[in-house]
């Protein structure tokens, strides 16, 4: 069942699901919390409760809003979780990952860990070397498209790419998007958040006290190189409290290729902390 929090001029819509300590799921820009639709099921059943959060402009959630950075998001996140009763485990993905290290630099009573699945967390390079990757060099053009005239069908074509192995619902979910996306506002939005650079989030990861663990695919068509861009995260972290761990044959939403694998190794973290506490 969806319900709504009021943050600021907007709402935000999420829903909750189990009994335990906080998880807080957020997904990337031009999708949904539908994108945790499998891994849900896998978290409240080890004793979570979980809520599925649709970004502001995503979803079910409202489309005007006047700032689509991470910091924004982080505020978003950080709303639901004074208001659900906190600390949370915050889960983001891709600019979602950037909003959680924020979230967690800047209210850590809050934020009892985090896990980045393909996060834009740094301020970005462009080598000229990187367009011999070909998996790179497809997923720009195609976002670039998306980006630059608002194409749902470059978008989705993206998602094609960047999803090299297919969930057995991959129609519906394709679909479900196909529709979301045509809907007043949820366009820009998206081309909002990717004009939003990552800096904000990169100053931040010096501030962030709580463990971290950091997910990439790779295959992730949004680097070049997917484990140096994790691993630099992982460096800008405060020594010991960053992890990062690679998924074979995973693109960018390796929470829909492989949700069983990405809540194992959410799990396993969230083991060794607890044991560590």
């Amino acid at each position: 069942m969806t319900e709504y929090l009021a943050v600021g001029d907007g709402t935000i819509a999420y829903e909750l699901s189990g009994t335990g300590p906080l998880v807080v799921l957020a997904h990337g820009m031009g999708d949904s919390r539908a994108s945790y639709r499998a891994v849900v099921p896998a978290l409240v059943d080890a004793g979570y409760r979980v809520a599925a959060v649709d970004l502001r402009g995503c979803g079910e959630s409202s489309t005007r809003w006047p700032e689509w950075s991470r910091a924004a998001i982080a505020g978003d996140l950080l709303a639901l979780i004074r208001y659900l009763g906190g600390p949370a485990v915050i889960v983001g993905h891709s600019i979602s990952g950037g909003a959680a290290t924020i979230a967690a630099a800047r209210e850590p009573a809050l934020v009892s860990a985090v896990v980045e699945l393909g996060p834009f967390t740094r301020k970005q390079s462009f080598a000229l070397g990187d367009l011999r990757v070909k998996r790179y060099r497809q997923g720009l053009l195609r976002l670039a498209g998306a980006a630059l005239f608002g194409s749902v069908r470059l978008w989705k074509a993206y998602l094609d790419l960047a999803t090299p192995t297919k969930p057995a619902d991959w129609q519906q979910r394709i679909g479900r998007i196909d529709a979301t996306m045509r809907e007043p506002g949820r366009m820009k939005a998206m081309q909002l958040m990717g004009r939003a650079a990552p800096a904000d989030a990169g100053e931040q990861l010096a501030h962030v006290t709580r463990p971290v663990l950091v997910v990439m695919g790779t295959l992730d068509p949004d680097w070049a190189d997917p484990h140096a861009e994790g691993a630099a995260i992982v460096a800008g972290l405060p020594d010991g409290i960053g992890r990062l761990e690679m998924v074979e044959g995973g693109g960018h939403y390796l929470h829909d290729q492989y949700p069983d694998q990405v809540a194992a190794l959410v799990l396993d973290f969230l083991r060794t902390q607890a044991a560590r506490a």
